[in-house]
């Protein structure tokens, strides 16, 4: 798929409105009772980033941001301001966030995940837009540094262990982290009036799934 390692303007994106969805079938039996299940392994994130927009050189950005993106084309960064980070939204990203694996003696790259837990539950999701700088990586609890311990691809979040870990321990990792997205429509439509008076665009941004 067409994709830019490029951040949609995190001025604009902190105003905007979004989160995650998901997709649940629910067949009513006969007796009252309800069956539920979902076709997607794992949500899908949505945004509307015209909420963010406040001012004629915000929609300027904007507008020079779509077009360059050509509308649905090509995908982009987005930093969900809700949900960042390895660790909680006040934190710091340390390196003993996420378990990202276990050592077997042979394995040395391991991908990026996030694990969601509550009530005994959890769910665990891929993270393949890590910002480039600040993942952190220990093994067995001791970090390791990046370049001479390890290296990490960016683009797709897999983290590459220049020493094979030993079977059974534990690999975590801890980073910053964007939303791989697209524009969900091929339209901006908005009058420099309307916008003044407090009209705002609609402009539906949408996650990309690998």
């Amino acid at each position: 798929m067409g994709f830019h390692e490029i951040r949609f303007p995190t001025a604009l994106s902190f105003g905007s409105v979004g989160g995650p969805e998901r997709l649940t079938e629910i067949v009513a039996l006969a007796n009252g009772h309800e069956e539920r299940n979902t076709p997607w392994a794992h949500s899908r994130r949505r945004y509307d980033a015209g909420i963010g927009m406040r001012s004629l050189d915000n929609l300027a950005e904007l507008i020079a941001f779509f077009e360059a993106r050509r509308g649905r084309l090509y995908g982009f960064r987005w930093k969900d301001w809700a949900d960042h980070l390895s660790c909680g939204p006040s934190g710091v990203p340390g390196p003993g966030d996420q378990v990202i694996g276990f050592g077997d003696g042979s394995a040395t790259e391991f991908a990026l995940t996030k694990t969601y837990a509550s009530g005994g539950a959890d769910y665990v999701r891929p993270i393949t837009k890590p910002v480039e700088g600040s993942v952190r990586v220990a093994v067995d609890g001791i970090e390791v540094a990046e370049g001479a311990g390890f290296t990490v691809d960016p683009t797709t979040g897999l983290v590459s262990l220049n020493v094979t870990p030993g079977s059974g321990l534990v690999v975590s990792a801890g980073f910053a982290f964007d939303v791989p997205v697209r524009f969900d429509t091929d339209a901006i439509r908005i009058s420099a009036a309307g916008f003044q008076a407090g009209e705002v665009p609609d402009v539906p941004v949408v996650e990309l799934r690998a």
